[in-house]
C-alpha cells in the first residue's frame, strides 16, 4: 500500500509538471524548455548509467552530450518559429556539438572510441531528437494538440494495464516484455479512441480538434507508437540486464521508464500530423 501511494503521488507530480508546462506555452516556452531539457539531461545520464558495465564515461563527454542534446531541442524550437530563409542558421548548434564531441574523443586514448561515440550519438538520437520534435508538432498544430498527445499516451497506458491485468492471456512480445498482452493492447487502443471521440465531442473548444477522423487517427497512432516505444526500452533494458533505467521517480523507475512511449510517439505523431496537415 505504501508503495502504491508513493507511486500515485510521484506519478501525479510528473503529470502535473507536464500539463502545467504545456499550458504555459501560450505565454512563454521557458517552462516547457526547462522541463524537456531536464528530461534530456536525465535520460542521457541514465543511458550512461545503464551502459556503465562496459566503460565509465568521463564527466566532460557527458556534459558535452547533454549540452548537445539540449542545444538540439532549442534549435528545433527556433527553427519551428522562424521563416524558412533563416532556419538553417540554427543547425550551427548541432554542428558545434559534432565538432566538439569528435575532437574530445581524440584526447581519450585509453577509451574505446567506437563504444564511446556510439553511446553519445545513440543518446542524442534516442532521447534528445524525439523530444526536440515536440517543437515541430507544436508549430505544425498547437500546444493543445501536444497536450492531447500526452493525454492519449497516459490513457493508452491505463487502458492497457487494466485490460491486461483483468483479461490478459495472449502475449505480444514475450521475449521482450512478458507481461504485455494483446488484450491489454486492444484495451488501450479502444480507450484511446474513446477519449479522442469524447474530447472532440465535449472538449473541442479547449483542444481545438480538427475533424473527428483526424483526431481518432491521431489517438490510434499514439497508441501503436507508444506500445512499440515501450517494447524498445524493454529490449534495451533486457540487453543491458537492468530492471529499471534508474530510480529517479519513486515507484516508477527512471525518466526513460516514464517517457519510453513518448520517444517513439513524437516522431510517429509528427509524421502523421505532417501528412494530414499538408494534405488536407
Amino acid at each position: 500500500m505504501k508503495n502504491f501511494i508513493l507511486r500515485t503521488i510521484s506519478g501525479a507530480v510528473y503529470v502535473a509538471l507536464i500539463i502545467s508546462a504545456i499550458l504555459l506555452l501560450d505565454n512563454s516556452p521557458i517552462a516547457f524548455t526547462i522541463l524537456m531539457s531536464a528530461f534530456i539531461a536525465l535520460g542521457m545520464n541514465e543511458i550512461y548509467t545503464m551502459t556503465r558495465k562496459e566503460e565509465r564515461e568521463s564527466w566532460l563527454i557527458m556534459a558535452i552530450d547533454m549540452l548537445g542534446g539540449i542545444g538540439l531541442f532549442i534549435s528545433l524550437y527556433y527553427m519551428s518559429i522562424e521563416d524558412t530563409s533563416s532556419q538553417g542558421k540554427w543547425l550551427i548548434v548541432t554542428a558545434m556539438y559534432m565538432v566538439a564531441r569528435s575532437i574530445v574523443q581524440l584526447y581519450r586514448p585509453k577509451q574505446n572510441a567506437v563504444h564511446s561515440l556510439m553511446r553519445s550519438y545513440f543518446g542524442i538520437v534516442y532521447v534528445a531528437l524525439p523530444l526536440a520534435m515536440l517543437n515541430s508538432i507544436i508549430a505544425l498544430t498547437s500546444a493543445r494538440t501536444l497536450l492531447a498527445i500526452f493525454c492519449f499516451i497516459w490513457i493508452n497506458d491505463t487502458g492497457a494495464f487494466l485490460s491486461g491485468v483483468t483479461l490478459g492471456r495472449h502475449k505480444i512480445f514475450k521475449r521482450v516484455s512478458p507481461k504485455k498482452s494483446w488484450e491489454g493492447f486492444f484495451g488501450g487502443v479502444l480507450l484511446c479512441v474513446g477519449a479522442a471521440w469524447a474530447s472532440h465531442t465535449w472538449l473541442n473548444d479547449f483542444f481545438q480538434c480538427p475533424t473527428l477522423d483526424v483526431w481518432v487517427g491521431l489517438s490510434v497512432v499514439v497508441a501503436l507508437a507508444g506500445t512499440f516505444g515501450d517494447f524498445v526500452e524493454s529490449l534495451l533494458k533486457r540487453t543491458l540486464d537492468v530492471k529499471d533505467s534508474g530510480n529517479l521517480i519513486p515507484g516508477h523507475g527512471g525518466i526513460l521508464d516514464r517517457i519510453d512511449s513518448l520517444l517513439l510517439v513524437a516522431p510517429a505523431a509528427l509524421i502523421y500530423l505532417a501528412l494530414v496537415v499538408y494534405n488536407s
